[in-house]
């Protein structure tokens, strides 16, 4: 009688166990979504209906030219605030269990070798100059951003530490930006050639920069994007609080991305948003979508149980490496035009519509064939 409480070995290993997040997988695969397909087919849709609303959505595709925020300006640094959310459900039990820090960096730090590798060959896909190849690139990016913010994690892994670290990456960044003065330019002048960011880039940065004077993936501005992937750290901290009830993470991490928008809209008219330098207001503006992104998927997904709908993006985001690279070197929308670009004729306006969705069928069609098999490229 006294045993028949307790649990077996294989319970308790299932209940300490941390449950995975659909939610996670399913937001980063709707991330992946948009520049894998569904910008395309935003813009087929638009130029087939007409419909003028059509015009504010095509326009929310593009990112901003320098200051200001649209909807695309937020897919790298969500997958970049993902990625941070995963850290601590990767690395927690790691710490705790003793494993030696020399073990764990090595494993970080290999993942940013890979990134960076992959990187360079993705900027390569379409250019010939092996001679002066731009290093800079996005994978290297999340790469850095990752490496910095798991290294924090390993050696600060406490949530008000954490904290410390986003306001101080914050803070340090917006001085250098407005008030340390570039030759030349002075103080303050946050554009592509006067900015700190183009100057510390011609300096530090190696290879080609895309801009000749400056490159939005460049070594400072890769900086400034470790306070996002610590922003989803924080995230992840949120979710694996056993105290926390589903409904009060979620309010947590609602209210913390609105603090984060509000913050961003009553500083933004004399430090602007700037994608391309990753001015602390960008970090604030997307972080602060991120966290709100976050809490519904989380809400709708983990918590009302709402998921079959996201099955199309779950398998996507379980592969994001893979379709990334895929959707550099493989060419599907010339294979959806030599499928479906007869019936497309037949469809006049809407058969670039038709073309669009053959593409994303292709690609989602081949990442399922890898789901089914379980082949998953982990870096």
């Amino acid at each position: 009688m006294g045993n028949e409480n307790k649990l077996s070995n294989e319970e308790v290993q299932q209940i300490s166990k941390p449950e995975r997040l659909k939610s996670l997988d399913i937001l980063r695969g709707f991330d992946m979504f948009w520049i894998t397909g569904g910008e395309g087919l935003v813009f087929a849709l638009g130029a087939a209906t007409g419909w003028s609303f059509m015009k504010t959505v095509e326009e929310q595709m593009h990112h901003v030219k320098w200051a200001g925020f649209h909807f695309y300006d937020l897919i790298f640094p969500l997958f970049i605030f993902i990625m941070g959310v995963a850290i601590p459900y990767a690395l927690t039990s790691k710490i705790e269990k003793g494993i030696p820090k020399v073990d764990l960096y090595k494993k970080v730090f290999k993942r940013f070798i890979l990134l960076v590798i992959f990187g360079i060959l993705y900027n390569q896909a379409w250019l010939q100059n092996w001679s002066n190849p731009r290093i800079a690139s996005v994978l290297g990016q999340i790469g850095f951003a990752y490496l910095f913010a798991a290294i924090i994690f390993i050696n600060f892994p406490k949530l008000k530490s954490i904290i410390m670290w986003i306001i101080g990456i914050l803070v340090a960044y917006a001085l250098i930006q407005l008030f340390v003065p570039v030759p030349g330019f002075g103080a303050g002048n946050i554009t592509p050639e006067g900015s700190f960011n183009a100057y510390f880039d011609q300096l530090f940065t190696p290879g080609r920069l895309i801009d000749e004077t400056f490159d939005p993936e460049g070594i400072f501005n890769n900086i400034s994007a470790i306070a996002i992937a610590l922003m989803g750290v924080t995230a992840g901290f949120i979710l694996r609080q056993k105290n926390y009830s589903p409904y009060l993470k979620f309010t947590v991490l609602l209210a913390t991305g609105l603090v984060l928008v509000g913050l961003t809209t009553v500083l933004k008219d004399w430090y602007p948003i700037i994608k391309k330098a990753w001015t602390s207001t960008f970090n604030l503006q997307a972080g602060g979508l991120s966290f709100i992104l976050l809490a519904v998927f989380y809400l709708v997904i983990d918590v009302w149980k709402i998921n079959k709908w996201g099955f199309y993006f779950m398998v996507i985001g379980v592969n994001p490496i893979t379709v990334y690279l895929g959707a550099a070197f493989i060419n599907f929308n010339f294979t959806s035009e030599a499928l479906f670009g007869g019936f497309a004729l037949l469809l006049g306006d809407y058969g670039p519509v038709l073309i669009s969705l053959g593409t994303i069928g292709l690609i989602w069609g081949g990442l399922y064939l890898l789901y089914k098999n379980k082949i998953f490229l982990k870096v």
